[in-house]
């Protein structure tokens, strides 16, 4: 994650959001992926102002925030699609048919692993591992998981949310 992205500005209604829920946990580090999973949710990318504002109401040095932030692929210092499609980059996952289902997807989409596509849509990365071994290939949009791919499967997912006719 280049550092560049790191500098957007975040609007001060979204930074009072952020103050109020990182307040609740002052003192409490070990909440701190809580905090910038439920902060990423109001903001959608946690810039250098946020991080800033967690730090100071949860009472935790500046750096170990950005270092939690730049070290988990789910939290995003660059602005993300509203649908963010993650394939899940695990060897069970790659044996199944993974890198189809990838190029399935970057596609009928016209993007690659770690874009977003021009209208601001759609968001393709890897992931590490789903946890859905068992029934791999798998990919996760936003909070919602889709198993035993095929290319074919995959675009019929894909679709659904072209269409906006997901729940």
């Amino acid at each position: 994650m280049g550092k560049e992205n790191y500098v957007l500005e975040t609007p001060s209604s979204k930074l009072v959001q952020v103050a109020a829920i990182a307040a609740k946990y002052r003192d409490r580090p070990d909440m701190l992926m809580t905090v910038l999973i439920q902060v990423q949710k109001v903001t959608s990318v946690i810039s250098r102002e946020v991080t800033g504002v967690i730090s100071r109401e949860m009472n935790i040095p500046l750096p170990k925030v950005y270092s939690f932030v730049t070290f988990y692929e789910m939290l995003s210092v660059k602005p993300q699609g509203k649908y963010i499609v993650r394939m899940c980059k695990s060897a069970p996952c790659h044996v199944r048919g993974a890198m189809e289902i990838v190029e399935a997807i970057e596609e009928q989409l016209g993007i690659g692993i770690g874009e977003t596509t021009e209208d601001g849509r759609f968001t393709l990365e890897y992931c590490p591992c789903l946890g859905l071994c068992e029934s791999s290939p798998a990919i996760m949009i936003n909070d919602k998981a889709y198993v035993n791919l095929t290319p074919e499967t995959v675009k019929d997912v894909i679709k659904q949310y072209i269409r906006e006719d997901v729940i």
